[in-house]
């Protein structure tokens, strides 16, 4: 059973401990989505400041919906398109500062302000990306992007 922790410590700390969360909650259960809710749970749970938490997952041609924290979103996102479709064509984080600058943004929400999507590659192949929105302008810090790519990382054999 999870319990709810008190995230304490220094940034870095409470990341460490997130991740470690992440894998007692997804290392026993060969369910890929189960494990995605329970991944978008958990950031919700331990991020402040955001609005929306999901997965979109790559079906072979655009970018689909899948299990999230939040208002009800966009299901489907032209690959190449707004700042998911563009993380997962160039394979690259995205963190937008101010996603009312960004061509092309996609506003699921009216109230996301900035956001911050990790693609998703397992085996070279896209799976989706993980997307999070906040609604507060320049949310995301190089330090967030950073353990967040290590929580898909540690999130990749489990789904």
């Amino acid at each position: 059973m999870f319990s709810v922790s008190q995230y304490n410590g220094t940034i870095d700390e409470n990341y460490q401990l997130v991740i470690k969360q992440l894998k007692a909650l997804v290392e026993d259960e060969p369910d890929r989505i189960a494990n995605l809710s329970n991944a978008s749970a958990l950031l919700n749970q331990f991020l402040e400041k955001i609005n929306w938490v999901g997965f979109y997952l790559f079906d072979g041609k655009e970018l689909v919906l899948g299990p999230f924290q939040g208002l009800p979103a966009c299901v489907r996102i032209p690959y190449g398109k707004g700042v998911c479709g563009t993380a997962a064509s160039n394979g690259k984080t995205m963190r937008v500062e101010d996603v009312n600058q960004f061509p092309g943004h996609i506003a699921c929400d009216a109230a996301s302000q900035s956001e911050i999507v990790v693609p998703i590659i397992k085996e070279g192949n896209l799976i989706g990306v993980l997307d999070i929105d906040s609604p507060i302008i320049n949310r995301f810090t190089e330090t967030d992007q950073h353990y967040l790519e290590i929580f898909v990382e540690t999130l990749l054999p489990y789904i």
